[in-house]
């Protein structure tokens, strides 16, 4: 059987494992501050963003990184604007409203925030009798496998800046959404546009982890205790350094997820020539295409994927989600499937 079921399936690309094994008797300093290695992936993301200025933070997991951002931005009354269909909606048993902040959504038929909807939140929340809007929240690509264009993030960033809220981008897959070919984004647009972003190791042939990149000075003041108030200060953080050090050494990060979305448009491209219509109009890594409930259960018997939303009373949408890892040999099987 074969797994289409996400990215992270696989463990880490062998020129991450060979790293991590090459250092691995050698002692560092803890905590992310060893130079050898966290400080060299900083400076390499540093180069990457064109910002010699940004904070460079390293987690384990995006969860982890949202919610820590998220209370480390906000004020205790202030809460964060996100699509329904968010990550920090949708997929983490309501970690941020753990950290005592409402998350408030609006529906987005293509999973993305618009500038229209950062305003209709705003103007239903005037006084100090609710919630302030603080921050906005989105994902590239989103959790519906659609993405943001220069255009669309730039009007968000308008209205951000002129409202005064932050933009925090969550950049799980980042890399995908970077190599689409529908793609118009660069690393350093986004660093340009928003006030925090991050960059997704996990789903991107990393062991772990995620880089956290603060471009506003105000959100990074006392960052480090946040991360660690938060249990995410990894002691042995040379590991997550060293992980980086190797995505952004010769365009691994690039490479990899340049595979996902290579192996991805063939499956679309297959799925298309086969006259199978989909729940949104992806052009990155996950694709939700629309089965009979008799095709589903004749693929997952040699696939694995996950539904998507029931489409009605004999249709479902599924996710098939495309790695660094996967073998065109897959694609051509599951394609083969449905002849």
């Amino acid at each position: 059987m074969y797994s289409f079921t996400n990215d992270y399936s696989e463990g880490a690309h062998p020129q991450i494992l060979k790293a991590l094994m090459e250092t691995n008797l050698i002692q560092h300093t803890g905590y992310g501050m060893d130079e050898e290695h966290c400080g060299r992936a900083r400076d390499l993301i540093r180069k990457e963003i064109g910002r010699e200025d940004a904070a460079v933070h390293f987690l384990v997991g995006g969860t982890q990184v949202n919610l820590t951002v998220i209370a480390a931005a906000l004020r205790p009354h202030e809460a964060v604007i996100c699509a329904s269909t968010g990550h920090i909606n949708v997929h983490e048993t309501g970690a941020v409203e753990a950290t005592g902040h409402k998350v408030l959504t609006l529906p987005s038929p293509d999973g993305k925030v618009t500038p229209a909807m950062v305003q209709e939140i705003l103007d239903a929340h005037p006084d100090e009798h609710m919630v302030k809007p603080k921050m906005v929240y989105i994902s590239n690509t989103t959790e519906i496998g659609t993405q943001y264009t220069k255009a669309e993030l730039e009007a968000l960033s308008h209205i951000c800046r002129r409202t005064g809220l932050f933009l925090f981008l969550d950049g799980a897959r980042l890399g995908a959404a970077l190599t689409s070919s529908a793609n118009d984004l660069t690393m350093a647009d986004i660093a340009a546009l928003t006030d925090v972003f991050y960059i997704g190791g996990t789903k991107n042939g990393a062991l772990f982890g995620e880089a956290v990149v603060i471009l506003n000075p105000v959100l990074d003041e006392d960052f480090r205790y946040m991360i660690k108030q938060r249990g995410g200060m990894l002691a042995k953080g040379w590991l997550l350094g060293i992980q980086f050090e190797t995505l952004f050494t010769d365009g691994l990060f690039y490479e990899m997820a340049s595979h996902a979305t290579a192996m991805a448009d063939k499956l679309r491209k297959g799925l298309e020539e086969k006259g199978v219509s989909f729940y949104s109009q992806s052009v990155s890594n996950q694709l939700f295409p629309i089965f009979s409930d008799e095709t589903i259960a004749r693929l997952s018997k040699d696939f694995s994927f996950n539904i998507q939303a029931r489409m009605d009373e004999s249709h479902q949408a599924i996710r098939l989600v495309t790695s660094w890892a996967t073998k065109e040999e897959a694609v051509d099987a599951i394609l083969a499937a449905l002849d």
